[in-house]
């Protein structure tokens, strides 16, 4: 398997919580919007848990299509279990489409970074969180980013 795949499988390997409530989402959205602001990033920003939204933030500068590339990014984790990023980098290794392999369409699953899924330990995928408006890698390495932060500083707590 290609490197950048097993380095994403191993993203979320590692990236995952003991428990995840809003308390969870609202610290890490602000993460997102701090890290954001301080990089000049011109971002929305979504965090769900079974679909709910918890968190969801929008710099001035992005638009309803940034909303419509977060639902399509969200739908492809939590249907595959998978970053989106990593659904997106497979399908390209296997020159494919999200369309022609699985009969979705392109227009309710975009399988582009961004959507990473929220993984409770032992239990599986429960939310998302979603960042839209950089190029797909910067997406998903934002998210992944602030969530190595995030995790190691409650594991200190």
């Amino acid at each position: 398997m290609h490197d950048l795949l097993k380095t994403l499988l191993k993203q979320e390997e590692e990236l995952q919580f003991d428990s995840f409530n809003n308390e969870d989402a609202w610290q890490l959205g602000v993460m997102l919007i701090e890290k954001a602001r301080a990089n000049n990033f011109c971002i929305t920003i979504d965090i769900t848990r079974n679909r709910h939204q918890l968190f969801h933030y929008s710099f001035e500068g992005t638009s309803p299509d940034n909303d419509e590339w977060v639902k399509r990014k969200t739908n492809v984790v939590y249907r595959f279990g998978h970053s989106s990023f990593y659904i997106g980098r497979l399908l390209k290794y296997e020159n494919s489409t999200i369309e022609d392999k699985y009969s979705v369409s392109p227009f309710e699953y975009s399988a582009h970074g961004g959507s990473f899924p929220v993984i409770i330990k032992n239990c599986g995928v429960i939310g998302t969180i979603t960042v839209s408006g950089l190029p797909q890698a910067d997406d998903h390495d934002l998210v992944v980013e602030v969530l190595k932060e995030y995790l190691a500083a409650n594991e200190r707590a």
